[in-house]
């Protein structure tokens, strides 16, 4: 639910916040499609990164870097694979609607 919630606000900012000829060109029901399908793709993307994650996830860090290195690892294998699956798909799902009009 989350991760649907989040792929819906992500396509809303990229529709309205892009200055690109794609997407000023097109009308307001093909931005409406766009962050509807958008949202559905990125949130299949956020989906398929979960898998990733609890497949691949480390259940030991070792670093060298100390705390802050620590902490970062843990911060992306907690949600990175997450928001890049996301970020793809809603950029994939908002470009493939845009192009067609």
């Amino acid at each position: 639910m989350g991760w649907g919630l989040a792929a819906f606000v992500f396509a809303i900012v990229m529709v309205t916040f892009n200055n690109s000829g794609m997407v000023i060109r097109a009308g307001f029901f093909a931005k409406l499609l766009a962050v509807i399908v958008g949202s559905l793709v990125g949130w299949g993307g956020a989906m398929i990164g979960d898998a990733i994650c609890r497949f691949a996830r480390p259940t030991m860090f070792f670093t060298t870097g100390g705390f802050f290195s620590l902490v970062f690892n843990k911060l992306f294998w907690i949600a990175g694979p997450q928001l890049i699956g996301l970020g793809i798909g809603v950029a994939l799902g908002v470009s493939q609607v845009l192009s067609r009009m």
